[in-house]
């Protein structure tokens, strides 16, 4: 195929397989398969540069956290916090909601917020039924508590999992810049749910009796099995804290935990597998191929180009430009194929500009694209999967009663990160040119010293001389 075409080629088919992403006609997995499968086919990127766009540290962390958190489900503890957390909040449904959007968060930060969310919705559902209220506020809460708290993490959120992995941001880089801002906004957010739901959120004292009944230590299925699950889940988290320092991928640490899990529990590997969300893997695997093909054929580095001349070239517009084209863009759009594209777009961006550091320019995409995604039931893959299990037992969220209240909520995020991008870029500038005026005060004290020095001797031998 002619040169000239392959780049309008690849961008056609980028956006069609977007289009029907995002039109959720075909399932997403498919389609993204489609497209890759296209751009080889039609010569745009052959199957060694295919191969080498797939980013299989994301792959490969994803796989072993599932496959962690797959096996550590059996013994119960998720559905044992959840319980513990509605107990300690003593019935009461306002209390309720924010015990379970905060256990919802943790969870959400440790492990990735899709399988926090399968896990907390059931417990939910059960907790609404003992007080006969609408499980309706309880579940935004926990859609948006999921996103915030994934926010703050390597392995929080998908988006942030591609990053890293791009880039070699460590899980304690995601702890010390993000986690800041994440507690803020969370800080704010539930209040503000609770005020908004506080009608709806009322219970009889007889019901509130009700959760208190409960017995948390039923849900406990396997207390072996839970043993040797969070000692595994413990030393994965430890290994992720510690894997910049050791010099290990991400990947590497949760491969090796969902090994050392199937040793020490003797799971049946064919078992474990199949927890694995297959459909999940190969969707990324689609989307690494299809931006491989874009940014092969120059498509990136022209778009890169363009956002060159749009923020001149400075880093600090162009970081709160992607944190709010990201957000909005987030919003109606999955953020994990947005994210796909935007990492070799900035990666272009810092190479064409010259900009050695582009850490800014990522806590801009990761706040963006993960707090983005609370904007509307679409925007995030753990929206769509609370959705998808509401509607299973007969609850429908609409599209417009969940953008009424998430959106705003959503907007106020992105204000505050905003705010903390513009105090953690006036920090660090400042803190760059304090480093560097007293590296050289220093240089020049000791050479100051050191001439003295010198001159002294010189002194001294021609005085004796």
């Amino acid at each position: 195929m002619p040169e000239q075409y392959q780049a309008a080629i690849a961008t056609a088919i980028f956006l069609i397989t977007y289009t029907i992403i995002v039109s959720e006609r075909i399932h997403r997995t498919v389609a993204a398969l489609t497209g890759a499968v296209l751009v080889v086919l039609l010569g745009i990127i052959n199957l060694e540069i295919s191969i080498e766009a797939i980013d299989f540290n994301t792959i490969g962390l994803l796989v072993g956290m599932m496959i962690i958190v797959g096996i550590t489900r059996h013994t119960g503890v998720f559905e044992f916090l959840a319980i513990k957390a509605a107990k300690n909040a003593k019935g009461e449904p306002l209390k309720i909601i924010a015990a379970l959007s905060l256990v919802t968060a943790v969870l959400s930060a440790l492990l990735d917020n899709v399988t926090t969310v399968l896990l907390i919705v059931p417990v939910t559902f059960a907790i609404a039924r003992q007080l006969r209220i609408s499980p309706l506020p309880f579940l935004i809460a926990e859609i948006i508590a999921s996103n915030i708290g994934g926010t703050a993490t390597l392995i929080g959120d998908p988006p942030n999992i591609m990053i890293g992995s791009a880039v070699g941001l460590g899980f304690m880089d995601f702890v010390f810049n993000l986690t800041p801002v994440v507690v803020v906004i969370y800080v704010l957010t539930i209040p503000l749910l609770q005020l908004i739901y506080r009608k709806q959120l009322s219970a009889r004292e007889d019901l509130q009796e009700n959760i208190m009944r409960l017995n948390e230590r039923e849900e406990l299925k396997d207390p072996v099995l839970l043993r040797k699950s969070l000692l595994v889940l413990a030393l994965t988290v430890l290994g992720f804290v510690l894997h910049q320092y050791v010099h290990l991928e991400s990947s590497v640490i949760a491969l090796s935990g969902a090994t050392l899990l199937l040793l020490i529990t003797k799971e049946d590997p064919e078992r474990a597998l199949q927890i694995v969300e297959w459909p999940v893997i190969f969707f990324f695997i689609g989307l690494f191929v299809l931006v491989g093909a874009l940014e092969e054929v120059g498509v990136i580095e022209t778009v890169a180009r363009w956002s060159l001349e749009v923020t001149g070239g400075n880093v600090l517009p162009a970081g709160i430009l992607i944190l709010w084209l990201s957000a909005v863009a987030s919003s109606f759009v999955d953020n994990i194929p947005f994210v796909a594209t935007m990492i070799p777009l900035i990666q272009d961006l810092g190479r064409i500009g010259g900009i050695a550091d582009l850490n800014f320019l990522w806590w801009a995409l990761s706040l963006g694209a993960c707090l983005g995604g609370n904007g509307t039931i679409i925007g995030a893959s753990a929206n769509v999967v609370v959705i998808g299990m509401a509607e299973k037992r007969g609850l429908h969220i609409g599209f417009v009663d969940y953008f009424k209240i998430a959106f705003p909520l959503m907007l106020l995020s992105i204000v505050i990160s905003t705010g903390y991008l513009l105090f953690w870029y006036v920090f660090h500038t400042l803190t760059a040119m304090l480093v560097t005026l007293g590296t050289g005060i220093i240089l020049a004290l000791l050479t100051r010293t050191v001439t003295g020095v010198l001159l002294r001797m010189r002194q001294r031998e021609n005085a004796s001389g």
